[in-house]
């Protein structure tokens, strides 16, 4: 048995890639009294989040309108996890911040996310997209180039910090 925040958890993840789901399964195989509840597209998603309670949820953007589901699991107060290959960008990560998810992470990080949700799990919401950045920055600076924050300079030193706030949600149509 691992000694984890995660065991006693229910997590539910929405990806319409089997594999990701698959590897999400094997990375939490052996926490003891995890639950994990996976779905491959929006509706069934969607009608997860409003059927159970999850401790935390794990959502892509592409393929899953994973903002649309961000949105319903923030607004239930579940913790979300942007998990996402083809929608990496600063736009995205910043769209992410902004609707309130806990943490943005690049499917290639997956073989680290335990670590990833721990955190989301024990630190408050700023200290952990402070940490997140801590972990991450490197990587969002070589992928997003190095002027990707140039543009938002407030914005993302605040959320760095650990001081951003985030305000609540309106979607548009």
């Amino acid at each position: 048995m691992v000694e984890s925040i995660l065991n006693n958890k229910r997590l539910l993840a929405v990806d319409d890639e089997p594999d990701v789901l698959e590897t999400l399964e094997e990375q939490f195989d052996g926490f003891d009294g995890l639950i994990f509840d996976k779905a491959m597209d929006y509706d069934t998603g969607y009608e997860l989040i409003r059927s159970w309670t999850y401790d935390l949820v794990i959502l892509d953007i592409m393929g899953v309108r994973g903002f649309d589901l961000l949105n319903a699991s923030v607004s239930l107060g579940f913790p979300a996890v942007m998990l996402t290959a083809h929608a990496l960008s600063a736009e995205a990560l910043r769209t992410s911040i902004k609707m309130g998810a806990r943490a943005y992470l690049p499917k290639e990080k997956m073989s680290e996310i335990v670590s990833f949700l721990e955190d989301v799990l024990t630190l408050e919401h700023r200290p952990g997209w402070r940490r997140l950045f801590d972990r991450l920055g490197g990587f969002f600076n070589a992928t997003f180039g190095p002027d990707w924050q140039k543009n938002e300079k407030a914005f993302w030193d605040e959320v760095a910090t650990g001081q951003y706030r985030s305000g609540p949600v309106i979607l548009k149509k």
